[in-house]
């Protein structure tokens, strides 16, 4: 048992300056510009939406909790406080993901191409999705961050990775994952 927990310390001890040496890193490659930002929407209680949801009606949807919305704060500090440059944000239309964008990002505009598909109701979008956003990426312009607040079957869909709620991943415009960085509430 001495040794496990001599392995743990000495474990912890010699990954502390890596992670901080990673973070450091994601930071400066925020700083040259042209990364895709990808979040996944702040902390909504729960696991898909209500039988009854219904797109223009936030109250039939899932949405932020209160620690969700401390998320999408700190969300938007982090940006603030590492003053990370951001061309534009686009949200889904889903109200969580408009939330989150709005506490963090004040402005923002929609996009359906990041939609949810998770439910059998919108699964059949996920092929035009996926094909819409490549189009948009294929033809970006800008030499800033683009900022897209948006859902777990997405992220994990176009980049094979799977985010916590409000986690940041950041990549390159060929999608390749440069970093992540999970943001607590």
């Amino acid at each position: 048992m001495k040794f496990l927990r001599f392995f743990i310390i000495i474990f912890i001890s010699l990954t502390t300056p890596i992670k901080a040496d990673l973070y450091k890193n994601l930071i400066n490659q925020l700083e040259d510009g042209g990364k895709l930002i990808f979040i996944r929407h702040a902390y909504a209680p729960g696991n898909g939406d209500p039988a009854d949801f219904n797109l223009n009606d936030c109250s039939t949807q899932r949405n932020l909790s209160d620690d969700g919305r401390k998320q999408a704060q700190r969300i938007g500090e982090f940006f603030t406080k590492n003053k990370i440059e951001i061309d534009k944000v686009l949200s889904s239309e889903w109200c969580r993901c408009k939330e989150t964008a709005k506490i963090a990002f004040k402005n923002y505009s929609t996009n359906s191409f990041l939609n949810s598909f998770y439910s059998s109701k919108f699964s059949k979008n996920k092929d035009k999705q996926v094909k819409a956003f490549n189009y948009y990426i294929k033809n970006l312009e800008s030499k800033k961050n683009l900022i897209f607040v948006t859902h777990y079957v997405f992220i994990s869909e176009v980049l094979n990775y799977g985010p916590s709620s409000g986690e940041i991943v950041v990549s390159d415009k060929n999608l390749n994952i440069i970093g992540s960085i999970e943001i607590n509430f």
